[in-house]
């Protein structure tokens, strides 16, 4: 009886033993061992073998890239305006050792140093050249924050300015600036559009009353070609017929009810060479009659 309880106690002292010799490290992970109460050695991902009861495992480090985002910090520009700007940091553990034993709290070393980075970097700047070049504080930040923390086995791959906040009246009159340049420019391409709508309607009408013109031209150089043509062709057709002028007396004697058709006709007008041919006519009449 008395053996079982004894095989018993040894198993379970070797059983502890075991548990407490083996570790197994996940992926990403480092663990610092202590022996004795000193640094030993660290661990990384696998399976390690320790000495129970002498060597101890102080703290599990995660060596994946962390993102840390930092309240909002009140900031004084060169302009003396207080803007609250928002950062977010990127930085990942090299070296697990450093950044266990070279700083307390290296989450809140990093934001410390952040913020009296920040209000030295905008502290050069006014409002206008903090709100348009994040890509140059961000390099600034780090750059200092790189060579800070690098002795804390910790290195700073990005900075990022999240959120840059003026004080409310500088928010509103920007505002106001940003809306008035809006109507300008909506003044403007509405009057610059007015001005090419007239143009183009004074050149359309330019073009039609051309165009009107030009029809017009054309019509009256038709119309004359045409009387031409016509006056030409009754000209020819009356010399080719070699009228005498008792023709053409009787002629006239048929347009002369047109002639005095008009009510304001009070006055003819007869050439000599009409009456000559009239008397022609009654001549003509007259020697027929007798014959």
């Amino acid at each position: 009886m008395a053996a079982g309880i004894a095989a018993g106690v040894v198993f379970l002292l070797i059983l502890i033993v075991l548990i407490r010799a083996v570790r197994i490290v996940p992926q990403a992970q480092a663990a610092i061992v202590e022996r004795l109460g000193r640094y030993h050695r660290t661990l990384y991902a696998g399976l390690a073998i320790v000495l129970p009861f002498i060597d101890r495992v102080r703290v599990r480090l995660d060596l994946r890239e962390q993102v840390v985002s930092f309240p909002p910090q009140p900031v004084i520009t060169e302009d003396n305006l207080v803007v609250s700007i928002d950062t977010v940091v990127y930085h990942q553990v090299n070296d697990p050792r450093a950044a266990t034993y070279e700083v307390a709290n290296y989450i809140s070393a990093i934001e410390q140093l952040t913020v009296t980075t920040l209000r030295n970097v905008i502290g050069g700047l006014n409002l206008e050249g903090t709100l348009t070049s994040r890509d140059q504080i961000n390099a600034q930040l780090r750059g200092v924050l790189d060579e800070a923390t690098g002795k804390w086995g910790i290195r700073v791959n990005r900075v990022e300015l999240k959120a840059i906040d003026p004080p409310a009246s500088v928010q509103e009159a920007m505002e106001k600036q940003m809306r008035a340049e809006r109507d300008k420019r909506a003044a403007i391409l509405t009057a610059e559009g007015f001005r090419q709508s007239q143009i183009l309607t004074a050149q359309g009408q330019k073009a039609s009353a051309i165009l009107q013109a030009e029809g017009q031209r054309q019509a009256q150089i038709l119309q004359a070609e045409g009387q031409s043509e016509a006056i030409a062709t009754v000209f020819k057709a009356i010399h080719d017929g070699n009228p005498d002028a008792e023709l053409l007396a009787y002629q006239y004697l048929q347009m002369l009810p047109q002639i005095a058709r008009g009510d304001a006709n009070k006055v003819w007008i007869i050439p000599s060479e009409i009456t000559d041919a009239l008397k022609g006519l009654a001549n003509g009449v007259t020697g027929q009659a007798r014959g």
